[in-house]
């Protein structure tokens, strides 16, 4: 257990000493959202074993007791056998900065209107740290402020992406867009189910995410900040689309670079490979893009073009539906060899619902709606917690949007089939909380915990229980949501506020590039890490423990628990974000 005084907390304790409070030592062993909690929402704390108390008490900045009582419940881990207390203070609902105290150990919480609101919007400015090929200026970027490198205005074509039009070594130009995750590259599929979560969101709260204020270079247009950030990744992906419909892959460096700035990185570029996958990704982003941009008179053009281009690409991929990406095999055939992310699936029945769902949606055509049917019935209409490899989750998202705000007969059988899935979904995990050591409903089983698990499990979790909520006006729904957010914010095993820049215990040293060569101390602020991984490819010494929950290290080699990724950045700022447009 890890008890420690920080110079604040001993400031803190000599201020009390004058008779305002006892003192208490600082811990980490009471796991709080330690961003803050809504006044009128539920309220837990989870007490580690080091701290247990028999009874528990929050005190007011005069030091006056405003709450005492035993703990609520208890609760052992299924996998470490570790016990622990479970508090619930929901019945203090008044504003102000609290001790809540387990005998000689304390910490501090907040209660306040907007606790999750500065993250949300840092989270969507994580993406204006990430763009690619721009110069990023103090004014904008403060700390984190940076040359501009990989303008990409002269990528070679690959081999394996070779064509007559375009022959081997060919020079394209395809800049902009966002840096992919710890490494300096742009994928298309990550790329697409990226903007594709985050349009998603937009959609349920247009006005709330209209509002936001990112301090960017295109701040003060007639645009909202949010669409100005997405649509730099959107026009970068137009770029991909080679002249018969289908899209690269990927543009990437032969091998991932040093731990440099991007000033540095010297290897050559290249656009690989075209494949089913990113083209109808490409086909489901750019459509659903369309829709949106074109409310907006100076982004007419770009929505026309965006559609055409999701026309195109749905030509390509129902001529080429099969063309998976193989790294290896095309390692075997084609020179040079890359060895950088592989986004590789060979299953594309999701791919194709969503991205016949999305030009449904946005043309209005009878023969996208036929196809989206058929790949509905395909998958028996089963609800999964959507991710870069399995898109199924968004399409049906997108359904559910549709009956949300209004469909036509055509669609009303396929939202009706949905909506009991997403329900059954959310229920249970809904009826694990009870009985789970951090009061959520996400880190009860192994499955929850792995590669990107914050994101693909927590947060995605969290984004359907919104969707349940949107349904049904139910606020078991919505008490999940904000259930999932405190377990990503702290009240977890661990004890990390798990995104960079927030709470009083975050990672300070992600796999990322930027955030390690930069020579500024702080990382990039508002990223999101992957989180706990039993399985630690990386192998990096020090893993404090294998229990799932607990399989977190705070390490720039780890990959495995400690790198991010724009999915994952995107799921946090759709799900944080819609969270604190929710509650009042």
């Amino acid at each position: 257990m890890k008890h420690y005084l920080s110079l604040s907390a001993f400031l803190f304790l000599v201020a009390c000493s004058s008779g305002q409070r006892d003192s208490f030592t600082q811990t980490d062993d009471i796991r709080i959202n330690q961003l803050g909690y809504y006044p009128n929402c539920p309220k837990t704390a989870v007490v580690e074993e080091g701290c247990l108390a028999s009874t528990y008490r929050i005190e007011n900045a005069d030091g006056e007791t405003v709450w005492e009582n035993p703990a609520s419940r208890k609760a052992v881990s299924p996998w470490s056998g570790k016990e622990r207390e479970i508090i619930d203070f929901s019945n203090l609902t008044e504003p102000g900065d609290y001790v809540l105290r387990a005998g000689q150990y304390g910490t501090t919480l907040k209660i306040t209107p907007h606790p999750l609101r500065k993250l949300a919007l840092g989270a969507m400015k994580a993406f204006y740290y990430l763009r690619s090929g721009e110069t990023l200026p103090a004014e904008y970027a403060g700390d984190w402020a940076r040359e501009g490198a990989h303008p990409d205005t002269a990528v070679l074509v690959h081999a394996s992406a070779a064509t007559r039009e375009r022959p081997e070594n060919t020079v394209i130009s395809s800049p902009g867009g966002w840096y992919d995750a710890g490494d300096s590259n742009k994928y298309v599929v990550n790329s697409g189910f990226s903007t594709g979560l985050l349009l998603t969101a937009w959609q349920m709260k247009p006005k709330h995410f209209g509002a936001y204020e990112l301090n960017i270079p295109e701040s003060g247009n007639p645009t909202p900040d949010m669409l100005d950030e997405i649509l730099v990744n959107l026009r970068w992906m137009l770029t991909m689309q080679d002249l018969d419909g289908g899209v690269y892959h990927k543009l990437t460096n032969p091998n991932f670079e040093g731990f440099v700035m991007p000033t540095e990185c010297r290897q050559p570029r290249y656009v690989v490979r075209k494949t089913t996958t990113a083209t109808l990704d490409f086909a489901a982003a750019l459509a659903q893009a369309s829709r949106i941009y074109r409310q907006y008179p100076e982004y007419e053009y770009f929505a026309k073009e965006a559609e055409k281009a999701a026309v195109k690409a749905w030509q390509w991929a129902q001529k080429n539906p099969d063309i998976a990406y193989n790294q290896h095999g095309m390692n075997e055939t084609f020179d040079p060899d890359i060895q950088t992310g592989g986004y590789e699936d060979r299953e594309f029945s999701d791919e194709f619902f969503w991205a016949a769902s999305e030009l449904y949606f946005t043309t209005g055509r009878k023969n996208y709606l036929y196809s989206a049917a058929t790949y509905a019935r395909k998958n028996e209409y089963r609800f999964t917690t959507p991710n870069w490899n399995n898109v199924n989750g968004l399409a049906v998202m997108s359904w559910l949007i549709q009956g949300t705000f209004g469909f036509s007969p055509d669609t009303e059988v396929i939202f009706n089939q949905y909506m009991p899935s997403v329900l059954e979904y959310c229920d249970k995990y809904l009826a694990q909380v009870p009985n789970s050591c951090y009061q959520s409903p996400f880190g009860n089983e192994p499955f929850d915990f792995g590669w990107g698990c914050l994101s693909e499990q927590c947060c995605n979790r969290g984004i359907t229980l919104l969707f349940a909520y949107q349904l049904t006006g139910d606020s078991k729904y919505l008490t999940g949501a904000l259930q999932c957010a405190d377990y990503l914010l702290g009240r977890n095993a661990t004890g990390y506020c798990y995104v960079t820049g927030y709470g009083q215990k975050s990672p300070l040293h992600p796999h990322h590039r930027l955030s390690a060569a930069d020579n500024v101390e702080a990382p990039v602020p508002g990223l999101l890490v992957g989180g706990p991984n039993p399985l630690q490819q990386d192998q990096v010494e020090g893993y404090p423990s294998r229990f799932p929950d607990e399989s977190y290290i705070d390490h720039t080699d780890s990959y495995a628990s400690n790198e991010i990724a724009i999915n994952w950045n995107a799921s946090l700022a759709a799900f944080i974000g819609w969270l604190d447009a929710e509650i009042k």
